[in-house]
Order: C-alpha cells, then sequence, then structure tokens
C-alpha cells in the first residue's frame, strides 16, 4: 500500500518537477521555520539526488561534515518510495550506524515530527545481529555461564510456546543485549552452518520475525553495507531454492559512508572453512546405528582435514599479520583435493542415511550444506585460479578465508547495471575531487557527481597536532594527553593496535576507558555520549561516529590507518602500476579524513585532533597535510 505523497501531484507538473519544489520549500521555509538550519550545500545536494533519481543514475554525493546528509537525501528518498510505492534503502557502513541513524534525538524522529511526516522506518540488520535459539539452548547444555541465563530468561512467552503466535513481537537484536561481550554474543547468535529453512522453531525466532517485518516495508528500510551485500550474493540462489530474498525489491538505494562499499563487497564473498567446524558438525551426526560405509567416510574426512590444517599452518607465513598469506605446495593441495573426493563421497552415502531416518533431520541437513560449501571452498583452493585467500587465527581457530577476486565485476554486473537510482554519500568519496579510485573500484563507469565543502568556520574551532614520538612511545604520549580528563576517541588502524596500547593502560584507569569489543559497541558509545566515561578506543568508528559539542572534544589518531601488508590488499598492490600511489596512499588519506571528521559535528563543538607519529610515518608529513581543513601544527 502506498503512503500519501507529501505534497501533491497534479497533470500540469512531472513528478520531478513537484519534487523539487517541494524540497525547495520543505528546506528553505518549513524546516527553517521549525528551527533547523538553511544550509545552501544542503538544499544543493537534494536538488542533486533529485536529478540522479530523474535520470536513474549513480551519484557521488560528497559533502562536508556538517552539511546535513541526512535530511538531504531523506526528504527525496521518502517521496520517491511513496511515488513508486517501493521502499527506498538505506544502506549504512555498519550495525552502529544504524543505531545512530534511528535514535531518539537522529535526523529521522527530527523532521517526522517537523513535518508531520509518519515516516515507515525498519530495520534489517545483518543475520549475525539476532539470537538463535538453537545455539542459545546448545550453549546452555554446554556451560553454566550465568550470561545465558539472563538471555534465556529475557526471551518473550511467545518462544515457549505459552502464548498465540498471533502475539508476536521482533525480539532477539544484539541491541537488547548491551552487557554482553562480543565474545559472549558470538556463542548465542546466529551462525552461518545454522540451517533455518530446516529448523522447527523456525516461526518463533526473532530474526525470522525480524524479516517479515520489514519485508513490509512501504517506505524505508535501513541495514548495513555488509548486509546489502550479502543479498546481493545470495539473491539468485536464494530464489532458486524457493526462498525469498534477504531484502525486497527497493525503489532507490542511498550508500551512507559510501567509500566503505567496496570491502563490504570483499567481505560478503569471501568463504571460509574452520579448522574446527567439520570436526564439531560431524561429531554430531555419529549416532548409534548409522552405516559402516558413512562412519568410514566421516572418520577418513576428519583424519584428512586435520592434515590439511596442520599442512596449511607450516605452510603459512609466520609474520603478525591478521591475514597470513600461504605458499601453494604441491603437499598441501593434493590433501585438499582428497578432502574433496572424500566430501563428495560422504554426501552421496548421507542420501542413503536420509532416508534411514537415523540420524536428526535437521542435523544431517546443517551437514550436507556445509559440506556443499566446503567442497566448493576447497575446490576454489586447490584449483589455482585468481582467487586471493589467507589463514586467520581467531581466538585460537585457524580458518581459512578464500575470496574469488572478481567483485569490481560482479558489482557491475549485479548492482550498477540496474536503472536503480543510487546515491554514495559520504564526506569522503574523491581524492582531490577525482572520485576514480573509488568509481574504479566498484566498477562503476557512468555516474554524476558533486563536492562541496563543510559549511563550518574550522580556523575558529579546530586545531590539528602531529606529534612526533620515539618507537614504543604512543602508549605513553596518549596517556600524557588523557591527564586532563577531555572526552577523547582514540582511533586505532587494527584491532592489535588496540589491544597492545590496552595491556599498556595502567589498572586504575580502566574505569575511565571504554575498549571497543568488551560490551555491544552502541552501548558503550551511548555511555561515552553520556560522559560516563571519559574515553573511547575503537579501530572501527573512523566513520559515521556522531557525538556533538562537549561529549567529544578531542580525538587522537594512534596510527596512520595504511591498510595491512596481507594477501588482500597485496593483490590490489599487484594490480597497480604504483602500488602505494595507487592502493596505499589514497585509503589512507581517506581515512585519515573521516577519523579527523569525528571532531566537528554541529556548530557549537570545538577541539583537537592529535596525530601519534613514529618511525617512518614521521616521513609522511607532507602527504597528510593537505587532509586536514586547518593547518598541521608539528610538537615533540
Amino acid at each position: 500500500m502506498k503512503s500519501k505523497m507529501p505534497f501533491p501531484l497534479s497533470k500540469e507538473k512531472s513528478f520531478y518537477d513537484s519534487l523539487n519544489d517541494w524540497i525547495g520549500d520543505t528546506l528553505y521555509d518549513d524546516l527553517t521555520e521549525k528551527g533547523f538550519e538553511c544550509r545552501d550545500e544542503q538544499i544543493f545536494m537534494a536538488f542533486q539526488i533529485e536529478q540522479a533519481l530523474k535520470e536513474k543514475k549513480v551519484l557521488f554525493a560528497e559533502a562536508g561534515v556538517g552539511t546535513g546528509k541526512t535530511i538531504a537525501y531523506l526528504l527525496p528518498a521518502i517521496a520517491y518510495a511513496r511515488y513508486t510505492g517501493k521502499p527506498a534503502l538505506i544502506s549504512c557502513a555498519d550495525e552502529t550506524l544504524i543505531d545512530q541513524l534511528v535514535k531518539e534525538d537522529g535526523d529521522i524522529r527530527k523532521i517526522s515530527e517537523a513535518l508531520g511526516l509518519d515516516i515507515d522506518v525498519r530495520l534489517a540488520k545483518a543475520r549475525d545481529q539476532y539470537l538463535c535459539l538453537k545455539r542459545l539452548e546448545e550453549t546452555g547444555n554446554t556451560t553454566n555461564e550465568e550470561y545465558v541465563e539472563i538471555v534465556e530468561d529475557s526471551l518473550p512467552d511467545f518462544v515457549h510456546g505459552n502464548e498465540s503466535l498471533q502475539s508476536i513481537v521482533p525480539y532477539g537484536e544484539r541491541s537488547d543485549y548491551p552487557d554482553l561481550s562480543d565474545e559472549q554474543w558470538k556463542t548465542v547468535n546466529f551462525h552461518p552452518i545454522q540451517q533455518c529453512a530446516a529448523c522447527d522453531v523456525r516461526n518463533r525466532c526473532g530474526q525470522t520475525i525480524h524479516r517479515n517485518h520489514y519485508r513490509e516495508a512501504i517506505e524505508i528500510i535501513i541495514c548495513s553495507h555488509d548486509f546489502y551485500m550479502e543479498h546481493i550474493w545470495t539473491k539468485e540462489s536464494r530464489k532458486r531454492q524457493g526462498q525469498l530474498p534477504l531484502l525486497p525489491e527497493v525503489s532507490m538505494i542511498v550508500f551512507d559512508e559510501g567509500h566503505l562499499l567496496e570491502y563490504s563487497a570483499q567481505r560478503a564473498l569471501t568463504y571460509e572453512v574452520q579448522n574446527s567446524t567439520l570436526l564439531n558438525l560431524l561429531e554430531r551426526i555419529m549416532v548409534d546405528d548409522i552405516r559402516e560405509k558413512t562412519l568410514y567416510l566421516m572418520e577418513r574426512l576428519i583424519d584428512t582435514h586435520e592434515a590439511f590444517f596442520k599442512a596449511l599452518r607450516s605452510h603459512t607465513d609466520k609474520s603478525d599479520n591478521e591475514r597470513k598469506a600461504i605458499e601453494k605446495a604441491a603437499e598441501l593441495l593434493d590433501i585438499g583435493r582428497e578432502a574433496v573426493q572424500i566430501s563428495t563421497a560422504l554426501l552421496e552415502e548421507f542420501v542413503f542415511e536420509g532416508e534411514l531416518f537415523i540420524i536428526p533431520e535437521y542435523d544431517l541437513k546443517m551437514v550436507e550444506e556445509y559440506l556443499d560449501q566446503y567442497i566448493y571452498s576447497m575446490e576454489l583452493f586447490t584449483s589455482q585460479n585468481d582467487a586471493v585467500d589467507w589463514l586467520e587465527d581467531r581466538k585460537g581457530e585457524s580458518t581459512l578465508v578464500i575470496m574469488p577476486r572478481l567483485v569490481t565485476d560482479i558489482l557491475r554486473e549485479k548492482l550498477f547495471s540496474s536503472k536503480t537510482p543510487i546515491v554514495f554519500s559520504s564526506a569522503t568519496l574523491s581524492i582531490g575531487k577525482d572520485f576514480a579510485y573509488l568509481a574504479d573500484g566498484l566498477g562503476i563507469e557512468d555516474f554524476l557527481s558533486f563536492s562541496v565543502e563543510s559549511p563550518f568556520d574550522y580556523e575558529e574551532v579546530m586545531e590539528v597536532f602531529a606529534t612526533e614520538v620515539a618507537d614504543g612511545g604512543k602508549a605513553q604520549r596518549a596517556l600524557e594527553l588523557l591527564e586532563d580528563g577531555e572526552q577523547t576517541l582514540i582511533l586505532f588502524k587494527s584491532e592489535r593496535a588496540m589491544k597492545q596500547f590496552e595491556a599498556e593502560v595502567p589498572a586504575e584507569w580502566q574505569g575511565r576507558i571504554a575498549f571497543e569489543g568488551e560490551r555491544e559497541l552502541s552501548s558503550i558509545v551511548r555511555e561515552f555520549q553520556q560522559k560516563q566515561v571519559a574515553v573511547l578506543c575503537s579501530y572501527h568508528l573512523w566513520e559515521g561516529l556522531d557525538i556533538p559539542q562537549d561529549a567529544l572534544t578531542r580525538v587522537i589518531i594512534y596510527d596512520l590507518p595504511f591498510p595491512p601488508s596481507d594477501p588482500l590488499f597485496d593483490a590490489k598492490r599487484q594490480h597497480a602500476e604504483d602500488p602505494f600511489h595507487e592502493v596505499d596512499l589514497p585509503f589512507m588519506l581517506l581515512r585519515l579524513r573521516q577519523g579527523a571528521g569525528r571532531l566537528i559535528r554541529t556548530s557549537d563543538d570545538a577541539g583537537a585532533v592529535h596525530l601519534l607519529l613514529a618511525g617512518e610515518e614521521q616521513n609522511m608529513q607532507s602527504k597528510i597535510e593537505g587532509v586536514f581543513p586547518v593547518p598541521m601544527k608539528m610538537t615533540h
């Protein structure tokens, strides 16, 4: 059902002419009368989006901090959704930024109240952001940890069958459990090996209820880049399997912080093989009375799989990189091919096992689906094609990651060849007003673009200091800066760098500093904004974090955010004529601009950015100086 248009339509004017008039009247008059600031940059951006809708094109909308980008794209998105009868999609860089967009004092709530618009906004979060009833039950059977009982007690009555399904309500989001650490959450949330289609409690599952809720959206759906990319990659396969796509058809797409979309596309297209997952799954179905041939193949596969990971570790570089390069030795490839052969034979035997009904149906379905993915992944790894692969150590769990290097081609085919209007919105989309770096990485050939500066007078409200420190002296310098108690965001280039700093923080400081990962991130951000903690340490919040006024008066950039020297970025470097200037430097400069942009969010903000430079970073001063809106001051 369509919602009522926010302005009248007539035969004398096209929809786009009427939209243009409404945007002008709303931004120049209606919102200004309600206390909103009239910003020429915002009005220009909104008109450019209207043009992109009319031409059904991709638009790179680069607008500086303080432009009011959210309102600039919300107004045309709401009108276009109501006009077409299909919701507009807003995709954010991550789940934390979704919560920022829909918070009580956010722009959506503000314009809804100011204009008297009843805006239908629904969230479509990534699958790992939802509780899994099956995993909760399994974790409860294997541990006596108090947090499991807390989660179980929080479940609505209908989950246990105590109420009619007519009384169901959405539940089970990550944000509903702010006190759980990320590690605790990972024991009870959705995991890709779970088989929702065969699950006997699917109709009572919070994820299913949320999916049904947002699929009925008529106006705005908000999701993360990662989830949208998962939707793109799985859309056709889900249709072939008789399942609905993860997201419904939409009228237009806004990629907020769109410069990060390429990395979400890469993550969504990766395949993973864990050391222990296969073993754990096979042990679940080694039940009494299983056929001897099936049992023999399972035992062979377990032995071969363990031999593969032993060989994999011996042929992996011994660096400290999170992504470790792999030498494709003949021994390793031979074992991998043997694992594929055994897995294929085992799948054939599972057909007979299914007819005997000895193995529980849900468990058998889960193992069959995992083996399909396992075979595909191992064939990709052993085929010596142009895939990029590496080994990660995740809390002691060895994980082989494989990524086909086809992201650009697939994006061009599946996303940017359509006539759906697509808007990339960010303060950092270009390098010196040139959008080629982003467009080439995404496979976009035809696009509109513009760039407008921030309306803030940075000379009056912002200082940037670059401090040279001795190697190993960053933690000490950061702690010296924190002595004054100012509300400070510290940004790290990686989780490892943050953990190294955390290890050097004195015990008496622990109550003053919050670290990403110790609890649900959006709850930590709220506590920081409310000044319950004075320091927030993060390796993700380089973009999108919006903490106005004196809740954030200082940003410390602990490391220059260069991309890591790992197989993923090495693959990009191999395809560049000048890797440093085509890959490393643009990535770092975009991220640095974003990090500094966390400081000044409103016309009432003021503060300082501190860069800590050690070793080779000190040679980068001339490269980074032009990134900031004010001259950089050198200190020692």
